[in-house]
């Protein structure tokens, strides 16, 4: 904005006028105004707050959380923050909807550098086959859309199936619920507010 801003003598100038004398008081006016207006732009935050269902829980149960919005890209994965924010996606915590042979769902929580062992899962939690949900069905579940599923603040309540190794991690980095939205946390209140259980099923 403050570079639509042109002072007195430039716009006499453009006019033609540039012999014209412009009276200091103006001219102490228009650099008042143009202060004024760098300070406004100062004000405007870099980019607005997301509220999802997750932020309005983790704010409720007061959780600090950090925010990291991003450039998602399809199909682009736990890589695509990853590469942008510049840390580990062994810290990136990817959220997978997933179902058993009745088809009842579930949450598996692994890391973005990691793949799930299905067979693993189903024999430690005790049912015949796991696999994960179609994006339309996993939609329906989460209430969110595939690419932006959070744990927190799901639309229908799913047993939740952690990997353990995550809850060792300094902090995590989690999808708070919407595409190019991802928040970091410390493990202990992802724990305190999933209660989820704890699995070894990793692969690479």
């Amino acid at each position: 904005l403050s570079e639509l801003i042109i002072s007195p003598a430039q716009w006499l100038a453009t006019a033609g006028w540039q012999n014209v004398s412009v009276p200091v008081a103006v001219i102490r006016r228009q650099r008042l105004f143009n202060a004024a207006i760098t300070e406004e732009e100062k004000m405007v935050p870099k980019h607005k707050a997301l509220v999802t269902p997750a932020v309005r829980l983790l704010r409720r149960e007061g959780v600090p959380f950090g925010e990291h919005p991003y450039r998602y890209e399809e199909g682009g994965g736990t890589g695509c923050f990853a590469r942008e924010a510049k840390v580990d996606e062994h810290l990136v915590i990817k959220t997978l909807i997933m179902e058993d042979e009745r088809r009842i769902p579930m949450i598996v929580l692994m890391h973005g550098d990691l793949q799930v062992s299905t067979k693993a899962l189903a024999r430690q939690i005790g049912v015949k086959t796991v696999r994960p949900c179609d994006a339309i069905t996993a939609d329906r579940h989460s209430g969110y859309q595939v690419g932006g599923t959070s744990p927190f603040a799901t639309r229908r309540r799913m047993p939740v199936y952690c990997q353990e190794s995550i809850l060792q991690l300094p902090r995590i980095y989690i999808n708070g619920g919407k595409r190019g939205y991802i928040i970091s946390m410390a493990p202990a209140d992802m724990d305190r507010l999933l209660a989820p259980t704890q699995v070894s099923v990793a692969r690479r």
